[in-house]
């Protein structure tokens, strides 16, 4: 796993339009955020959008594989992430384009995230 430092400077400058994009490095690899919300994953020179039920079926449609891993009892283990489409390499647009249904299975998944209760004094 490495972080590819151009990619993510790409994904900043194209995405920002839409927002400030930050990183945060997790065993080799970057989660991407857009504003505080989680959108993707960059691993190994590639971007990998979130996704979640709702927008399954679109990146079923185009042909996007779901990323996996093999886990450490050896069973191959998948995330709610979905490689991106080739044309966001080179196409500012198509980036916005995914990055934002990306961005909307973020904000649903958070919004599912409980509040954490105050512990009493």
């Amino acid at each position: 796993m490495s972080i590819n430092e151009g990619l993510i400077e790409w994904v900043s400058e194209s995405l920002e339009p839409l927002g400030t994009v930050t990183t945060r490095k997790m065993m080799g690899a970057a989660t991407l955020y857009l504003d505080g919300i989680i959108f993707a994953i960059s691993d190994d020179g590639e971007i990998w959008f979130k996704e979640d039920a709702e927008s399954a079926v679109i990146w079923d449609e185009a042909g996007c594989e779901r990323f996996t891993f093999t886990g450490k009892d050896g069973r191959l283990e998948t995330m709610n992430y979905r490689r991106a489409p080739s044309d966001v390499y080179d196409d500012s647009e198509a980036m916005r384009l995914w990055a934002a249904l990306a961005v909307e299975a973020g904000l649903r998944g958070a919004a599912k995230k409980k509040p954490k209760r105050a512990s009493p004094a």
